[in-house]
């Protein structure tokens, strides 16, 4: 598909559903809606992706590109998008392939999000970078000089390492990501947002090094997602 033609981008993950609305290649409405219940994503939210679809509707070449990380809800978002809007409807990598290079294992199976994130950073840099996507789980990787992804590290985001210590230990109270009042916790909560909030910057700080490392290369820091 051109670069310039009317197109609806779709990302499925794991806990929300995004759109965009991309009008003569930039983009001009955005849309993000949590995911309930992701085998009824139709019934949820079809009139969301059908709204957002409408100002490109009557343009030429409109069509509808979508990429997903959730396998569980991939059905049924994929029979709304063709059912319902009936316009030319295309996977990422299936469809149109990602343009990043990668140095991976073999067998290695690596997330559309990942391969992305990885391609829109080195295209807007064109330098090395480490791509830290923030959001139920954290990615944090590495793309090199040449603009090939390299893969990187996994880790759960800060929501769940709250949610994991209230549902492991009864004596800890859920607890909602916020920044800590203070990097002491002088209460239970406190203690427990000052462990993810700063633990998550620890490890986006060690990685930053332990990646420079590695490569020889000091990556610059580009964050997404919705923490």
């Amino acid at each position: 598909m051109p670069a310039d033609s009317p197109l609806l981008a779709v990302a499925l993950g794991n806990s929300r559903l995004r759109l965009g609305t991309f009008i003569d290649g930039k983009l001009t409405q955005t849309d993000s809606q949590p995911l309930d219940e992701p085998e009824t994503i139709g019934d949820q939210l079809g009139g969301d992706i059908e709204s957002a679809f409408h100002p490109i509707r009557e343009r030429d070449g409109a069509s509808i590109l979508m990429t997903s990380t959730n396998p569980r809800a991939t059905p049924a978002l994929e029979a709304v998008l063709r059912d319902r809007l009936g316009f030319p409807f295309k996977r990422v990598e299936a469809d149109v392939p990602i343009p990043v290079g990668r140095q991976l294992d073999r067998e290695a199976i690596v997330g559309e999000d990942r391969l992305l994130n990885a391609a829109a950073a080195f295209d807007t840099l064109k330098q090395a970078c480490m791509v830290i996507d923030a959001g139920t789980a954290i990615t944090l990787d590495f793309v090199d000089g040449a603009g090939t992804f390299h893969g990187g590290a996994i880790a759960p985001g800060a929501q769940l390492m709250l949610d994991a210590l209230d549902g492991r230990f009864p004596q800890l109270p859920p607890t909602e990501l916020a920044k800590p009042d203070e990097p002491i916790g002088h209460n239970t909560t406190q203690a427990m947002l000052s462990g993810a909030f700063y633990g998550v910057r620890g490890m986006a700080r060690e990685l930053l090094e332990q990646f420079a490392e590695a490569t020889g290369q000091f990556p610059i820091v580009v964050a997404t997602g919705g923490d």
